[in-house]
């Protein structure tokens, strides 16, 4: 895995010859979305509406960074913290949105109950599923920049916060309310969140504010968001292995933000895993792109998915849902190409959409194995052979057809 930047190079090109190959300079263009924000946050005071927003950090951990994300703007902001009206988005836009989200930064001890009046204020906040009219007064005018994240959001400026107060009372459901009342442990309050049908993100901040689970603590962003989407996905999981196999190998494809997503799905128990390339170019790409990977079987991933880390859970809660709701069950293979296009990481939810429009664009069935991977050949760059050398479940399958063959020949 090469640096993000190499200094000899940008000094030569400066962000006009593109010598890195990639179609955007990534250091010019978080530049120039800053420079076009920052007359409207070069100040100390802020009021404006928050969509709601929240962050938490996890460095420093049990003493860890929180608050507030406030634009100066007020009305219908809840795009710019809302990876569900992101789909038609490009980076850019992303970079742009979150660069307006100004954070008022605290230290908090993640043992709610020592907190003080702010944390409450921004525990209102999480729990409001609509923008609320907020305060924001910083120690100084807030750092200008955007730093980008392969987890969450990127995270837009920030500076100390003196003190922070919602002038208007937040618009929080009774089934929220009665989540954080009751003495519920944070996996069933997640689940009964989901099944009611409020969204991933909200449940995300509502876990990260400290409120969710019987010893309610803050849970860094990053953290939240795993654990939200490997909660749900292992729920999915229990379900779907009660109903029965697909009957052909089914194969899925979309683009989106400079990855490509494939799809692949046998008619065989409930297993999955992820294969992923950054390709030469790309932000974290090599001369020579390695493929990296983390797979289940029905039991489950043993520990955490080491090398694809978040992208996992969210690639796989994608294909979890698109099997409940045909109510299979099928072994399932995700293919992530990261191509030069993806010039800035914008967070796991844009893999989360990827794999969903992915199982929403059916390339086609297949009654054969090889002609599902000449469908998913043609449309990848990196050579398929090495995804088929590195993958678990595709070389146990190998194994077990050869294995089938040769006891086949055995007993005729």
């Amino acid at each position: 895995m090469t640096e993000l930047f190499n200094s000899k190079l940008c000094a030569i090109c400066k962000g006009r010859k593109l010598l890195c190959g990639r179609p955007t300079c990534p250091i010019l263009e978080r530049f120039r979305v800053a420079r076009s924000v920052e007359q409207k946050l070069n100040k100390r005071h802020f009021f404006g509406s928050s969509p709601p927003s929240i962050f938490v950090g996890e460095y420093g951990y049990p003493k860890v960074r929180i608050g507030p994300l406030v634009p100066p703007v007020e009305g219908k902001t809840d795009y710019l913290d809302n990876p569900l009206k992101w789909e038609d988005k490009t980076i850019k836009d992303i970079l742009y949105y979150r660069s307006l989200l100004v954070m008022g930064e605290s230290r908090a001890d993640v043992h709610v109950r020592k907190s003080g009046r702010i944390l409450g204020e921004v525990q209102e906040l999480a729990m409001s599923v609509k923008p609320v009219d907020s305060e924001v007064i910083l120690k100084r005018k807030p750092v200008m920049k955007v730093i980008p994240s392969e987890f969450a959001p990127p995270l837009g400026p920030k500076a100390e916060l003196l003190d922070f107060e919602l002038t208007e009372n937040p618009r929080i459901p009774r089934r929220t309310d009665y989540v954080v009342s009751d003495e519920l442990k944070a996996e069933e309050a997640i689940i009964r969140l989901y099944n009611w049908g409020f969204d991933e993100y909200y449940i995300i901040r509502l876990l990260s504010a400290g409120l969710l689970g019987v010893d309610k603590k803050l849970v860094p962003t990053r953290w939240g968001i795993t654990a939200v989407q490997d909660t749900i996905g292992k729920n999915l999981r229990r379900e779907i292995l009660n109903y029965p196999e697909i009957n052909f190998y089914e194969v899925y494809f979309y683009r989106f933000m400079g990855n490509r997503y494939a799809v692949l799905l046998m008619p065989e128990s409930y297993a999955f895993e992820l294969l992923e390339v950054w390709l030469k170019g790309s932000l974290f790409g090599s001369d020579e792109p390695r493929v990296i990977h983390d797979y289940e079987d029905f039991r489950g991933i043993k520990g955490y998915a080491n090398e694809t880390t978040g992208a996992y859970y969210a690639a796989r809660l994608s294909v979890l849902e698109a099997l409940r709701e045909r109510r299979r069950q099928a072994r399932a293979v995700v293919f992530r190409e990261v191509t030069p296009e993806y010039y800035a990481p914008v967070g796991v939810w844009q893999i989360r959409v990827g794999v969903k429009k992915a199982m929403e664009n059916p390339i086609g069935r297949f009654e054969t194995l090889n002609g599902a991977f000449e469908a998913i050949r043609r449309r990848l760059e990196h050579p398929f052979e090495k995804y088929l050398q590195r993958s678990y479940i595709l070389g146990h399958l190998a194994r077990q057809k050869t294995l089938d063959q040769w006891l086949g020949k055995v007993l005729t």
